[in-house]
């Protein structure tokens, strides 16, 4: 029996396993073997108009690498964040605390069985209902610019059925 054989076949079709692929080819196996996270590149583009600071947005990013199932919220404590983004556990609570007014995120207390305090859990729902608010604008300025591209790359035709005008041989 052949090595081929024995080794189950790789869907090669599916978006996930191209992704994934793709992935490791652009960042190396060994890096994408530790993880990677799945942000919306809205939540990027969008940050100065959900007014927030590059600090804010990097602990966004920090609860969203906590984030995978729709269902199970992320619960970091903030010795964990403070310690990926060198602040202190008193300014994690401040960001956060700033990101919860704006309505991004809603810190739900933890605690364990005997009453002891565990990490919160943030619920990013604000955050997601604000971006789904914010898509129609930005895809209406995105088809807006693809349009505008669209219209430079066909400025040098001219159609055979209209003779061009001596202003438009000029321009």
């Amino acid at each position: 029996m052949s090595m081929e054989a024995e080794q189950p076949a790789e869907d090669k079709s599916t978006p996930a396993s191209k992704t994934t692929k793709s992935s490791a080819e652009k960042w190396g196996h060994a890096v994408m073997d530790l993880g990677f996270c799945v942000v919306p590149s809205l939540l990027l583009r969008a940050q100065r108009r959900l007014n927030l600071s590059p600090t804010q947005l990097a602990v966004l990013l920090q609860l969203c690498d906590f984030w995978w199932d729709k269902e199970r919220k992320p619960f970091p404590s903030k010795e964990t964040l403070s310690q990926r983004l060198s602040l202190s556990e008193r300014q994690i609570q401040r960001y956060i605390a700033e990101l919860e007014k704006e309505g991004l995120v809603q810190r739900i207390e933890r605690r364990a069985s005997n009453g002891g305090k565990l990490s919160n859990t943030y619920d990013l729902t604000g955050l997601v209902k604000k971006l789904q608010t914010l898509e129609p604008d930005f895809r209406e300025a995105e088809e807006t610019a693809r349009a505008a591209r669209k219209a430079v790359t066909k400025r040098g035709y001219k159609s055979s059925k209209t003779p061009a005008t001596s202003k438009e041989a000029a321009a």
